[in-house]
């Protein structure tokens, strides 16, 4: 029997070179308009009880190849539980050998976060008590950017994920967030709502979560190199919500991403942004200490390299806000490989373990909460 194979649905990306009876080789397809590529997502049609061979050739040529090593690609036969496939990577070629209990099967760099789901989430809290949803404004596609506030404390709590729509971790993160902070009965929710407005996007790049890039908008654009100077243009998602963060302020903000190398979760500072003062960076280590004790899955003895005073990115988000608000603000990054310090050998980092950081996050904010300039 020779297998199928398709991307064509919300979130895929792959293309097929040659299949022969259960082999196959794939391309990962460009971002549009862009050289980034990395993420994948396909459905395989027909090879129930058969060891399939799927050979991603251009692997070699991806953004981040760091990422391939020791990595592990995600399967499913029902699209809700994704274990770790048999992967390797050599010679510019990811192997991925697996076989499936049933004739349809779905292989992905990472859980995917598909818009679909998005929409059901955002219906799901946008009807909870205490939650105003709005957009924010349209994408280049069309689509809403959405946007939800709670609480109405003095302090500024800005949230937002996946300005790189690859990085389908940061929602499962926002999932975990908001169901915490929409629960009544959850202390850690009254406190923050209490003592702050917090402003969260779900997802910042509708678009290229739709299409299935790894790292641009609609326009081919990084989004998170666009916070100097945003455009309607190229990144509209930025100019809506840096305009928005005009109106409000900012006093802390966190910014959620995915690292493709690093087997970590890990966070990156603003200690270069030319303003910086000495009760940013002890605000911004406090949470540093507060995470660590919440969460065994969060960690500092891996990450980015620190900026040089006054060297920092401008055009980066958590610099940005950092400089222009004089806000607490930090990147918070999970890997696609699993946590090396506790290893999952079934599902590695999963949705389930970045809803938990989610919640984890919250809990270090409303630790020091109190802390935090009005």
């Amino acid at each position: 029997m020779t297998i199928s194979i398709t991307d064509a649905f919300d979130g895929g990306n792959i293309r097929v070179v040659s299949i022969d009876g259960d082999h196959a080789d794939l391309e990962i397809k460009h971002d549009h308009q862009s050289d980034f590529y990395q993420w994948f997502y396909f459905r395989v049609m027909g090879g129930a009880g058969e060891q399939l061979t799927l050979r991603i050739t251009n692997a070699g040529g991806s953004a981040y190849t760091k990422g391939w090593e020791e990595y592990s690609a995600r399967v499913t036969v029902d699209r809700e539980n994704w274990r770790q496939a048999d992967t390797s990577f050599k010679d510019g070629v990811l192997t991925i050998r697996h076989t499936p209990e049933a004739n349809s099967v779905w292989f992905a760099y990472f859980a995917p976060y598909t818009m679909e789901r998005h929409h059901d989430f955002v219906a799901h809290i946008a009807a909870k008590e205490g939650v105003t949803h709005s957009s924010l404004g349209k994408t280049l596609d069309g689509q809403e950017l959405d946007y939800f506030t709670l609480g109405n404390g003095p302090l500024s709590i800005w949230l937002y994920a996946r300005q790189h729509p690859g990085e389908t971790m940061a929602e499962w993160w926002m999932e975990g967030a908001l169901d915490r902070l929409t629960d009544a009965a959850d202390p850690v929710a009254r406190a923050l709502t209490e003592k702050a407005t917090l402003h969260i996007v779900p997802n910042m790049n509708p678009d290229g979560s739709q299409r299935g890039h790894l790292r641009t908008n609609a326009a081919g654009t990084n989004l998170n190199r666009e916070w100097h100077e945003p455009s309607a243009a190229k990144s509209p998602e930025v100019l809506y919500v840096l305009g928005k963060m005009g109106e409000t302020g900012v006093d802390f903000a966190m910014d959620i991403h995915g690292d493709e190398a690093i087997p970590a979760n890990f966070i990156a500072g603003f200690e270069g942004v030319p303003s910086i003062t000495d009760r940013q960076l002890e605000l911004y280590g406090r949470y540093l200490e507060k995470l660590l004790k919440r969460s065994p899955d969060f960690q500092i003895e891996l990450g980015y390299p620190i900026a040089k005073p006054r060297k920092g990115n401008l055009s980066m988000s958590t610099n940005q806000v950092a400089e222009r608000f004089g806000a607490v603000a930090m990147t918070l990054e999970m890997p696609f490989k699993d946590n090396h310090e506790h290893p999952d050998e079934e599902f590695g980092w999963s949705p389930e373990r970045c809803q938990q950081l989610g919640r984890d996050c919250l809990a270090a904010l409303g630790d020091m909460i109190e802390e935090l300039p009005v």
